[in-house]
């Protein structure tokens, strides 16, 4: 059965960026650069602040003045209670429930620093419909993502593909912080992303979560 998402998910976005074998691939060459010279060892963290929550059917403001907006299709999982120093094998039982996350980006420059400028806008970070909960999920590592535009399929991918699977990003993140009920861990999305322009309609599709959908609308 289904819950209601925004009386549970009401805790910190957390974003995993880098989190997809495809996408890490891509960006191996420019990982050797300096002045890092090496790929990510741990999760590459970012936060969508309070002011980028939006909903199913919200709307989602172009801003003026930039060249590229792109959503980001996401498994979110729902933290059901406080977590600190857990471990992989029981990291599951710290979960709610998972919901389909529309993570919105202006093109960023470093994947090492993600940019509060191009994560943050209001309404950037879409979540919804429903919260389903953990035993309604068979395995949320085999879990097929679809991104349409304006009913037009432009990027698939599957969760098998995920670089740290949800009870490693839970242990990794939780050995240094505490997670509480309420948060929502934004696992990562794939590579391939799309520019979408004001009066396009944006669906997310994950198996069996259902379909998150926004419009885009000029600032």
């Amino acid at each position: 059965m289904t819950r209601a998402l925004h009386d549970i998910a009401t805790g910190t976005l957390f974003g995993v960026a880098l989190n997809y074998q495809g996408l890490l691939h891509q960006r191996l060459a420019e990982f050797d650069q300096p002045p890092y010279k090496q790929a990510p060892v741990k999760p590459v963290l970012f936060i969508k602040t309070p002011n980028t929550r939006n909903v199913h059917q919200g709307d989602v403001v172009y801003p003026a003045g930039v060249e590229h907006l792109q959503p980001g299709p996401a498994l979110g999982v729902v933290i059901a209670k406080d977590a600190s120093r857990v471990s992989a094998a029981d990291a599951l039982a710290y979960v709610a429930g998972y919901t389909i996350v529309n993570e919105f980006s202006l093109p960023e420059d470093s994947y090492y620093r993600p940019a509060v400028k191009a994560k943050c806008r209001d309404g950037f970070c879409a979540l919804g419909p429903t919260l389903v909960p953990v035993d309604a999920i068979a395995d949320p590592h085999q879990l097929t993502l679809k991104l349409f535009v304006n009913d037009e399929l432009v990027q698939e991918n599957t969760t098998a593909n995920l670089v740290r699977g949800i009870p490693q990003l839970i242990a990794e993140l939780s050995e240094f912080m505490t997670l509480h009920a309420g948060d929502v861990l934004i696992t990562g999305t794939p590579e391939g992303r799309v520019d979408v322009r004001p009066g396009d309609r944006v669906d997310v599709d994950i198996t069996g979560l259902g379909r998150l959908t926004n419009r885009i609308v000029a600032e």
